[in-house]
C-alpha cells in the first residue's frame, strides 16, 4: 500500500484482523509524559530478548520520543531486521512472545506493524537500511533539537485532533504536509525509486 490511506477498503487491505474505527471520531493527544522513554526501554529490551542478533536497529520514534511534544499515548518503535519480507524468520518468534502482527504492507518498504502483549505500542518493522528508517530518525532528531519546528508540528497535531476521523491512519495522513515541510528543512531527500511516502 502506498500513499494516503482514506477508505475502509484500503485500511482493510493492509490490516490483519478486524479494523478498529475510532469510537467517537476523535484523536486523543496527551501532554508529553517523561515516563514514555522508560516504556520504550522496557519494550526494546523485550524485543531484543525475543529476536537477539536479528535486531539490527531498534529506536524510539514518533511523538512520544520528542520531549515537550503532545502525543497519542502509544509508544512508536522502529525495528530493523535483516529482511522484513521474510516473515518466517521473525514473526513466529514475535507471536510466541505475545506480539500481534496487525499490518502488512509489501508495497511500502515491506512494512510490518506489531501490537504489543501489554504496553500500547506500534512496532514498525522494516528491513535494516530502509530509507524509511532514516526518515523517521531524521524527523525525530530534528524535532528534538529545533523548537520552532517542534512547536509548528504540535500546533498542527492539536488542530487536526479536533476534527472527526473514521480511522487513526486518516489523522496520520493529514499531517503529511507539515511533516514534509519540516523534513525539507531537515535536509531529507526522498529516494527517487522508493514508494510514495506517508507521514
Amino acid at each position: 500500500m502506498t500513499g494516503k490511506i482514506q477508505r475502509l477498503e484500503e485500511v482493510q487491505a493492509i490490516t490483519i484482523g478486524p479494523v478498529a474505527r475510532l469510537a467517537d471520531g476523535k484523536i486523543v493527544l496527551l501532554p508529553y509524559d517523561p515516563e514514555w522513554p522508560a516504556l520504550f526501554e522496557r519494550e526494546a529490551a523485550r524485543v531484543r530478548g525475543v529476536l537477539g542478533d536479528r535486531v539490527r536497529l531498534l529506536e524510539h520514534v514518533g511523538s512520544t520520543s520528542v520531549p515537550g511534544l503532545s502525543a497519542k499515548p502509544i509508544i512508536d518503535l522502529v525495528l530493523g531486521v535483516p529482511d522484513s519480507s521474510d516473515e518466517p524468520a521473525y514473526v513466529p518468534d514475535m507471536e510466541a512472545a505475545g506480539y500481534i502482527l496487525r499490518i502488512r504492507e509489501p508495497g511500502w518498504f515491506e512494512h510490518r506493524l506489531f501490537k504489543g502483549p501489554d504496553t500500547i505500542i506500534n512496532l514498525h518493522t522494516f528491513s535494516a537500511g530502509s530509507s524509511e528508517i532514516d526518515k523517521m530518525l531524521l524527523f525525530r532528531n530534528w524535532l528534538r533539537t529545533h523548537d520552532v519546528d517542534r512547536d509548528l508540528y504540535q500546533r498542527a497535531k492539536l488542530e487536526l485532533a479536533e476534527r472527526q476521523w473514521d480511522f487513526t491512519q486518516q489523522y496520520a495522513d493529514s499531517k503529511s504536509e507539515v511533516v514534509h515541510e519540516i523534513l525539507a528543512r531537515a535536509g531529507w531527500h526522498p529516494p527517487a525509486d522508493g514508494p510514495a511516502s506517508r507521514a
